[in-house]
């Protein structure tokens, strides 16, 4: 589940040095990024590589305002914390709860999608991917560890 977060970052890193530049990845980078490994993995098509881009794109687009809300309610979290507010604790904590649905949506979405455009034998080779772990990353949650 992490691996797709540690790829994401490894790949923000990675661009974020060859620019010179802190800017983090956009959602179609990110999605290039991954349609790029799934091709290697299942030999995706040009047409399916062009549909997983998209799918991944809209998957990254929608996840990317949930990141700014991931930090701020943290923030509030931990000044909770400090505080000693059990109420903002727990709206906080219920706040955090609802953007990790709204992601794992998102992804859980994202997934159906792509293995719906995905042969019987690439279904088959992405099911034993994720059985041995290799996509657990695909739906690893951004405001994890944050």
């Amino acid at each position: 589940m992490y691996k797709r977060l540690l790829t994401t970052l490894l790949f923000a890193s990675v661009a974020a040095f060859a620019q010179g530049s802190s800017t983090a990845p956009t959602p179609a980078q990110i999605a290039a990024h991954e349609v790029t490994h799934l091709t290697k993995l299942l030999s995706l098509s040009t047409p399916q590589q062009t549909q997983a881009t998209a799918i991944f794109t809209t998957e990254e687009t929608a996840i990317l305002p949930l990141m700014a809300s991931f930090k701020t309610a943290r923030t509030a979290l931990t000044t909770a914390i400090e505080a000693n507010d059990s109420a903002t604790i727990a709206a906080e904590t219920t706040e955090i709860g609802t953007l990790t649905a709204q992601e794992q949506l998102a992804r859980a979405t994202a997934e159906a999608a792509l293995y719906a455009i995905l042969t019987p034998t690439q279904q088959t080779s992405y099911a034993e991917s994720l059985d041995h772990g290799r996509f657990e990353h695909r739906t690893a949650r951004h405001g994890e560890g944050h």
